[in-house]
């Protein structure tokens, strides 16, 4: 299964983006409002200059208490966003997903974002395919 096939499949094809600026507790709102996991940090919604996820507020949380949600996104964002091309393989993804640890990445054509898919998406998208392969493998076995 393709990259683009996952994002055609998604209940949404929108991706929610948060400008360069914005203060932790923001991006925190934005998150829980839209029980999301991750957003793009982007001057204008399709170019990527980082991305920043829950881990990261947790974090930064973690070590420095409430004062850090002040601080503004461009501090805490991953800056060397990976992301991958719409013809690149599920399996792909996945493997470089749980090789590099994030659980989002953006779908690039050239510098442009096409869309942003999760590790569930490729989860998801993969144990559909399986469920198909299993299918047609009893229906050779059973004769129908």
């Amino acid at each position: 299964m393709l990259v683009s096939q996952i994002l055609r499949n998604k209940e949404s094809q929108s991706v929610m983006t948060i400008g360069l600026g914005a203060s932790l507790s923001e991006v925190a709102r934005v998150l829980s409002e839209n029980r999301i996991g991750a957003l793009v940090v982007s001057p204008d919604g399709k170019t990527v200059a980082g991305i920043v996820s829950e881990h990261d507020i947790v974090r930064e949380l973690g070590k420095r208490g409430a004062g850090c949600l002040s601080d503004k996104v461009d501090d805490v964002m991953t800056r060397n966003v990976y992301g991958c091309k719409a013809d690149d393989s599920a399996d792909l993804v996945l493997q470089t997903m749980t090789a590099k640890r994030f659980r989002h990445i953006p779908v690039m054509e050239g510098d442009q974002m096409l869309g942003l898919i999760s590790i569930g998406d490729v989860v998801a998208a993969r144990m559909s395919e399986l469920e198909l392969e299993k299918d047609a493998l009893t229906g050779m076995i059973m004769g129908y």
